[in-house]
């Protein structure tokens, strides 16, 4: 199943939730906007680590070629590590009989 990808504004949204919110947990927080707690940590130490930013690559937005081309191997490899599970489940079923 694909991940989420939230806007960058979403993501300054949740982190100024959190901060206008003290009362609340973390973890309420998180439940409250429908996210997991380690995804609001995780945006919350961006946001720290990156004077008050959160980076965010999304599809074409990306630092530099290197990175694009990370991206598309690893999604490449993903593709086909799926289609080889398949496969592999399938030579199992036919295997059988």
């Amino acid at each position: 199943m694909p991940r989420k990808q939230h806007t960058k504004q979403f993501k300054l949204d949740a982190i100024n939730y959190r901060k206008e919110h003290p009362d609340l947990t973390q973890l309420q927080c998180a439940k409250n906007l429908g996210i997991g707690i380690s995804t609001l940590a995780r945006w919350e130490s961006q946001y720290r680590n990156n004077d008050g930013d959160i980076p965010v690559i999304g599809s074409s937005n990306y630092e530099s070629e290197v990175q694009r081309e990370n991206a598309r191997l690893k999604r490449e490899l993903r593709d086909t590590q799926d289609a080889l599970d398949v496969l592999k489940k399938a030579i199992g079923i036919l295997g059988k009989d």
